[in-house]
């Protein structure tokens, strides 16, 4: 199975230039993806193209990762209804060495000849002047034809409009293809359907400048069943960064999916092959309450985007939090861990020298902390046998909170029915 065959079959093929099939299955060819560095974390929205690089490579190919220091200067305007902030050059080698550390967890870095190569077009940019970019690569595309892309169209219909710095971006890009071409051999461009007008419009420079010829390919957007936007939730985006959405929450985002969703989404999240992912759905199928598909995407996509570990301690914590799963692998973890597991959840401090002298149970729940916004609330859900600390049931109103609950010596976990939880740290 080819290239255009792998991301056909797994559902990600949307547009693709006459002639690219046939060049990919003839040669080792040279392609690229760029990624905005407006951040310094990839999120769960750039796993399609990430993926898309990891099957161009096992394909034989030599990907090239282009991470846009000089367009990240500008931002894309495609299908976004409002300019973006504009980043400052420190800021932006900040996310760029964020980018390139992430890549290379999926990426096979190096000089071989199908070893992943990263790029900066902020390299062949940052000595072009202006009046040099206007002469020698605005004269080869025509006003007529940015403002034809569906891109330019959207922006200019709605109520922000587009500034011309925006405008100008399909020409960077442009010339990003044409540098990379010429410099690089790299004769197709990867990326998302919105991204098709400014691939072409690099394809169109190629052809103006050098008679050349270069090719595209373009994948599907991604979109829940339900027609809302991938990788967006309640709280935000889903990142790939640890920091910004912890193993767990990055577990529980794949273990939620819906069947269609992960029926689709393990095809193309995933490097399982076509017979394996058939028999995971026939499983599934048969018992879909087990949620055999989510389990299997969210394993697989978990360990390669951080560890076996931060995956086996997702599995934990998930027991812990739904299935009344034990504490004890909390005393494996380090402090940062415990509280990547409770991230999310609310968290209070008390002093060590609180609990020496013991704390009323009412006043732990209702004045140290905020668990519960008075005591008599407090007091209700006490006495419905609602209230648990470190999984055991409340049912002394007097009872008095100490250092003998903490576990790992520095923890309390406290229950308000059955699904809110509440950290405790204790401080020195």
């Amino acid at each position: 199975m080819n290239f255009v065959e792998e991301l056909r079959w797994r559902g990600m093929l949307q547009d693709i230039m006459p002639g690219t099939e046939e060049l990919l299955s003839d040669e080792k060819v040279a392609g690229y993806i760029g990624f905005d560095p407006t951040g310094d974390s990839l999120h769960v929205g750039h796993l399609t193209q990430i993926m898309t690089l990891i099957h161009f490579q096992s394909a034989g190919h030599k990907p090239f990762a282009l991470v846009g220091g000089a367009t990240g200067m500008i931002g894309d305007p495609s299908f976004k209804s409002a300019e973006r902030n504009l980043l400052d050059e420190n800021t932006l080698q900040h996310n760029l060495n964020g980018l390139k550390a992430q890549l290379s967890k999926f990426l096979s870095f190096g000089d071989g000849e199908t070893d992943a190569k990263m790029v900066n077009n902020y390299d062949w940019f940052k000595e072009f002047s202006f009046l040099d970019f206007i002469r020698d690569v605005g004269k080869l595309i025509t006003v007529n034809y940015m403002m034809s892309k569906d891109s330019v169209k959207k922006r200019l219909e709605g109520e922000n409009g587009l500034s011309f710095t925006e405008f100008t971006y399909q020409l960077i890009q442009g010339y990003d293809f044409y540098y990379l071409w010429k410099h690089h051999n790299c004769k197709i461009q990867m990326g998302g359907s919105d991204q098709w007008g400014n691939i072409v419009t690099g394809s169109e420079m190629i052809r103006r400048i050098e008679q050349g010829s270069a090719h595209a390919l373009t994948t599907q957007l991604i979109k829940k069943s339900d027609g809302q936007k991938f990788g967006k939730t309640e709280s935000g985006a889903i990142w790939l960064d640890p920091k910004k959405t912890s193993p767990y929450k990055y577990y529980q985002f794949w273990l939620n999916a819906t069947d269609d969703d992960a029926k689709s989404w393990i095809k193309i999240f995933t490097l399982k092959t076509k017979e394996e992912i058939e028999s995971i759905i026939a499983e599934h199928d048969q018992a879909p309450h087990l949620r055999v598909v989510q389990k299997a995407l969210a394993q697989d996509i978990t360990i390669r985007t951080h560890s076996v570990h931060a995956y086996e301690t997702a599995i934990k914590t998930s027991d812990f939090l739904f299935n009344n799963g034990s504490l004890d692998f909390l005393s494996s973890l380090s402090e940062e861990e415990v509280r990547e597991v409770f991230e999310g959840l609310p968290q209070y401090e008390l002093s060590r020298t609180t609990l020496e002298q013991g704390v009323h149970i009412l006043d732990f729940l209702a004045v140290n902390t905020q668990i519960f916004p008075s005591k008599g609330e407090a007091r209700k859900m006490l006495q419905g046998g609602g209230v648990s600390i470190n999984r055991e049931k409340i049912s002394d109103g007097e009872l008095s909170v100490s250092l003998s609950h903490l576990i790992n010596d520095q923890y309390i976990i406290a229950q308000r029915g059955k699904k809110n939880y509440y950290l405790i740290i204790v401080t020195d």
